[in-house]
């Protein structure tokens, strides 16, 4: 899984518009894309890596980095 931003709306389009073509032109197939015509959060299925591209706003709330963090254990906990 991959998680980046863009700086707006066009931007993030304008990131996923290319990183589709060049997936397409990697011989990777057509990915699938969620999103795109928003621009806030586009989620790009390529098979085997999905892709999620933000506006900072909607990554901050969204904020999907925190369901794949590991728990903190405390240390005592460890003892």
């Amino acid at each position: 899984m991959v998680v980046a931003s863009g700086r707006s709306s066009r931007h993030v389009a304008a990131v996923c518009d290319r990183l589709i073509s060049d997936i397409k032109d990697a011989g990777f197939g057509i990915p699938r894309v969620e999103g795109l015509s928003n621009g806030d959060w586009v989620l790009i299925d390529s098979g085997d890596v999905i892709i999620h591209i933000f506006r900072p706003e909607i990554r901050d709330f969204y904020n999907i980095e925190k369901m794949w963090q590991t728990p903190e254990i405390e240390e005592e906990k460890l003892h």
